[in-house]
């Protein structure tokens, strides 16, 4: 089983028609995507992030795409259920980034952060662990 990168999901979801080099790798990232194949976590941090701030797709369209990777059988997503349940989150408006953080934190009892956006929509039902929003200290 090989590992997937990020470059090879791009080529093979995106159709890009503006890239040329893109398209004369689509074969093979398609022939790569036919075999058996890892993903690992970070590689859908990263490829989320090339639909989201390279590509400018969507969020509903970046979901898609994630939930058409983990559906597919011959490959295997590092921890795909705590995967799952960030796009569920992600789904509901919680930034992906922070919903792989919270949900990789399960052992936690909270998540501290500066961010009051992540501690806004972090008060889902259901999110875990808690989010507590830090004051910055006035010097």
């Amino acid at each position: 089983m090989k590992s997937l990168d990020t470059s090879v999901l791009a080529r093979f979801f995106i159709n890009d028609p503006d890239d040329q080099g893109a398209a004369r790798q689509r074969p093979a990232a398609a022939a790569a995507m036919a075999e058996r194949g890892f993903i690992p976590v970070k590689v859908l941090l990263e490829f989320e992030w090339a639909m989201r701030g390279f590509y400018a797709l969507p969020c509903a369209q970046i979901s898609r795409a994630l939930r058409a990777l983990a559906g597919v059988n011959h490959l295997v997503l590092e921890d795909r259920e705590m995967a799952l349940n960030a796009l569920d989150h992600y789904d509901q408006g919680l930034d992906f980034a922070d919903a792989l953080h919270l949900a990789r934190s399960k052992r936690a009892t909270a998540m501290v952060t500066f961010d009051p956006r992540l501690a806004k929509h972090a008060k889902m039902p259901a999110l875990q662990p808690a989010v507590e929003l830090l004051e910055s200290i006035a010097k």
